[in-house]
């Protein structure tokens, strides 16, 4: 098709809300169904015979792919199409989803090579879905028509991950098993591709030179990351001071300076750095990544009433349930406060509340009835916030970005939830497991942990780890005071609410 016929098709095109339910669906793919092993693997990783490091490793390693490999997606689909390259995404997440539907149960290494492969894979699937679906939400729809898609968007993954906790202890807990997770998202993956089939190509303007793609600049950056993410999720076990642990700090530190002396140096790097120099986008990435981030939240204290209280994945799932709630009531809201304040002040309203939630859910030394109640209250908090802060958020970081560069700034605001998530989830899990070496008598002496007293170790760890992610959510809002204006840009305020709901194409 030339590329004038490509424009007339897409110009006589129109989204229709089952178009948006397949987006929604391709994006839940991996927030609810990938995200699940966050409250499942304590449960099954005795069953499959993975160690306690490895299924930390299989829970992280999903998330810094995606995060790895988002950047490269969405520039792909920029140059060779949005809907060709989510196509593509939701094909790999079916794969993903089949191997780990297929691993064994103590087969050693075959288990091990099938439960981290699919999670790579589904890794690499969420990087091409996430920029290319925003992207073409970006193409589609035009002021208020946009900020609602982005909130039916920000329900797949915002509320994905609301529901995952929940939803992933019901299935493992069922007779069905956690196995019909996947299963299950492999039918709804299929869904999607029957949802979203004939939707036009959308593709960036062709660049007036062909230039040499930055693979410098990406096996900097992939080693830089999977040094320091297997650093910190292996650390327990290799050693935070051993010879292993030293040669990967190291590789992190050198491989991180390099890719930053590449990207600033070539004239078309892997990550756009220049991006950067837009304060709106910059606050908006930087406290994405941290709140993120702040999911680890989920694995310490999920994890922590498993092993310290004997609850099912089911009970501790059902203890997000306000969390569900709250987020999918919200995300909403925070649409009709941007709208009315901008994203700024919906940004940092969210993040208040998100880390009030956290603060609750690190008073682990109550007595678990008690913990019970202050959690639910502590997670319900924790949706509102995130609801306040989704649409908003994603606004912010788009609504300035030339449409030339629209997949490859998707695919770095993108990459910020991902690593954020990843890095967030393994940071927590070790700052949970290395708390819990202080001397259990002196953690006694302070009179703090009432009831049980042979579990205080666990506790603390769960504490300190817990808030550690409030400290996240902190710097986030440092970070949103400091990039994100108070009142949108005028030329912005002018054009958005009368914008008709046209697409923009490029060629």
């Amino acid at each position: 098709m030339s590329s004038t016929a490509r424009q007339t098709t897409a110009v006589d095109w129109k989204p229709t809300d089952k178009w948006l339910l397949g987006i929604v669906l391709a994006v839940i793919n991996f927030w609810l169904f990938a995200q699940t092993l966050l409250n499942v693997i304590p449960g099954i990783q005795g069953e499959l015979g993975v160690s306690r490091t490895l299924g930390n490793l299989a829970v992280s390693i999903t998330s810094l792919f995606s995060g790895i490999f988002i950047v490269v997606a969405g520039g792909l689909a920029d140059r060779l199409g949005r809907v060709k390259i989510t196509y593509i995404g939701i094909w790999l997440s079916i794969l993903g989803s089949l191997l780990i539907a297929l691993t064994p149960e103590n087969a050693g290494g075959l288990t091990d090579a099938m439960l981290l492969g699919g999670r790579i894979i589904q890794g690499l699937s969420a990087a091409c879905i996430m920029p290319s679906t925003m992207a073409l939400v970006k193409s589609y729809y035009e002021g208020k028509d946009r900020q609602r898609a982005l909130s039916f968007w920000s329900i797949g993954s915002w509320g994905g991950s609301g529901f995952t906790a929940l939803f992933g202890g019901l299935m493992a807990t069922s007779f069905l098993g956690w196995r019909s997770i996947f299963w299950i998202s492999i039918a709804l993956s299929i869904l999607a591709l029957f949802l979203l089939r004939g939707t036009p190509e959308s593709k960036a303007p062709a660049a007036d030179t062909p230039h040499r793609f930055d693979w410098t600049g990406l096996v900097a950056f992939i080693i830089a990351l999977v040094s320091i993410n297997i650093y910190i999720s292996q650390g327990p076990a290799i050693g935070w001071l051993s010879w292993a642990g030293v040669i990967l700090l190291a590789l992190f530190v050198v491989f991180l300076l390099l890719f930053f002396k590449v990207e600033t140096t070539k004239a078309r790097p892997f990550v756009d750095l220049a991006l950067f120099r837009n304060l709106t986008f910059t606050g908006a990435t930087i406290s994405n990544f941290l709140l993120n981030g702040a999911a680890g939240m989920l694995i310490v204290s999920l994890g922590l009433v498993q092993v310290a209280a004997g609850m099912s994945s089911l009970q501790s799932g059902l203890l997000t349930l306000g969390y569900l709630i709250a987020i999918l009531a919200t995300i909403r809201v925070g649409e009709k406060l941007l709208q009315k304040f901008g994203p700024r002040r919906p940004m940092i309203w969210g993040s208040m509340i998100t880390g009030a939630g956290i603060l609750m859910t690190a008073m682990t030394f109550l007595l678990i009835e008690q913990y019970v109640v202050v959690s639910v209250i502590g997670f319900t908090l924790f949706g509102i916030g995130l609801g306040f802060y989704a649409t908003p958020s994603t606004d912010a970081a788009l609504s300035n970005v030339p449409d030339a560069q629209v997949g490859a700034a998707a695919g770095i605001y993108k990459m910020a939830s991902s690593l954020g998530n990843a890095i967030g989830v393994a940071i927590s899990a070790a700052v949970y497991v290395a708390a819990q070496a202080v001397d259990p008598e002196m953690i006694r002496s302070w009179g703090l942990f009432i009831g049980n007293q042979e579990n205080v170790g666990l506790r603390f760890g769960g504490a300190v780890a817990i808030l550690f992610n409030l400290f996240m959510v902190v710097v986030a809002i440092i970070s949103i005071m400091l990039t994100v204006p108070v009142h949108r840009p005028k030329e912005e305020e002018d054009a958005r609410p009368e914008v008709p709901a046209t697409p923009s194409i490029g060629s």
